[in-house]
């Protein structure tokens, strides 16, 4: 069994393939099957039958194998924890953006080290679920220092990394909201863009309002930047016209959408970036996934993994709750958790199992991808493959 990436590894005996080729329609699904992973690529897929020999192999013994999920979605540089926040939203509290400021207390304090243990503790507890692809924000420093160690710190460890300065203005300019968005939008932006890819804003009351929006995201892409957008997590409003005029990768949450924005939607590259672990942890009614997918929307799920509003870095979980709650079929939530949320990263390497794609691969310890809103809870990663090295 290739356990470091080198050589080629045949994984024989599959039941189930999902491929994600759009060539064989849906899933691509191919039964009976195997795959060779070869210098950190998939190199063939086929049916067992035809399978070509490898230097080491792995046998599926009839489960299913999947492309390892990609969360497009996820704040995990961060210290502290917020549960009694979550018990008081139980108790009836309703959910609200200020309580981000509590996290950026802790998150300020915290040494690097610290910092950096709790995302490399997260990211691994992502892998051994089946996550391959870890998006990561800033935004729980919210000064210039704060903010370049955050995107600092996730470039070392996480696939993409996205600067969020503009998460929430912090209580040093709760009385000037404008020169906190400058901050945001000239100096905190030129100390973070070296590290990043992305540039994302908090759009939203108790936020940042759509000027303000725009104002770093044109900022950001004037740095070298692509946006992406919070956008319609807790109210009706602009923030999905606005990722759409500026083709931004992603719209996420998108919790509360107008017939306008979604055919916005519908009619752009935007992907709408469904985070159903935030209505499970507030209490918020769930995205209507099936008006978006009906209307030709491309649809992404993600983990939004943060202390706050949701503190779960299962994407399985995610897919259950979307079919039983957002009613998405088990196939239409898995290509959004794998291929979708590529998409919403313009990734083209992962997401997906046909030659020349990075070996990003899931055992299921289960028949069928059906299996992950079938059994929900059920720990179901048997193997765990990332760029042809097997980290479970």
């Amino acid at each position: 069994m290739s356990t470091t990436g080198t050589g080629s590894t045949l994984i024989a005996n599959i039941g189930e393939l999902v491929t994600n080729d759009p060539a064989l329609g849906g899933l691509g699904i191919v039964r009976d099957a195997a795959l060779v992973i070869e210098d950190g690529r998939v190199a063939w897929t086929g049916p067992s039958r035809d399978a070509p020999a490898a230097d080491a192999s792995f046998d599926a013994a009839g489960r299913a194998v999947l492309p390892g999920f990609v969360d497009s979605h996820a704040h995990l540089v961060f210290a502290g924890e917020r549960a009694e926040e979550f018990a008081a939203r139980m108790s009836g509290r309703k959910y609200a953006a200020g309580g981000i400021r509590t996290t950026v207390e802790r998150t300020r304090a915290a040494s690097d080290d610290d910092l950096r243990a709790n995302v490399r503790r997260l990211i691994t507890e992502m892998a051994r679920q089946g996550t391959t692809t870890v998006e990561c924000k800033s935004g729980y420093g919210l000064t210039v220092d704060q903010e370049e160690r955050a995107v600092r710190i996730a470039a070392e460890l996480a696939d993409e990394v996205t600067y969020l300065g503009a998460h929430i203005v912090p209580a040093e300019y709760e009385d000037d909201a404008a020169a906190y968005t400058r901050l945001a939008a000239t100096d905190m932006l030129s100390a973070c863009a070296p590290h990043a890819r992305w540039v994302d804003v908090f759009c939203e009351q108790g936020a940042f309002d759509a000027d303000q929006a725009r104002e770093v995201l044109q900022a950001g892409v004037k740095a070298g930047l692509s946006p992406r957008l919070h956008a319609n997590q807790l109210t009706q409003g602009p923030a999905v016209r606005l990722a759409v005029e500026l083709d931004a990768a992603s719209a996420d949450h998108c919790t509360f959408l107008s017939d306008a924005d979604v055919d916005d939607l519908a009619s752009s590259q935007t992907v709408a970036t469904l985070l159903p672990g935030v209505e499970f942890s507030t209490r918020q009614p769930y995205p209507d996934a099936r008006r978006l997918l009906d209307a030709g929307a491309a649809v992404a799920l993600a983990t939004d993994c943060n202390p706050g509003s949701c503190y779960s870095s299962s994407m399985a979980f995610c897919v259950a709750v979307a079919v039983r709650d957002m009613h998405m079929t088990p196939a239409e939530a898995v290509w959004s958790a794998t291929a979708g949320g590529a998409r919403a990263l313009r990734r083209t390497d992962v997401g997906h199992l046909t030659p020349g794609a990075r070996a990003d691969v899931h055992v299921l310890d289960a028949p069928s991808h059906i299996h992950l809103a079938y059994r929900p809870g059920v720990p179901q990663s048997a193997a765990v493959w990332k760029a042809g090295a097997q980290v479970r």
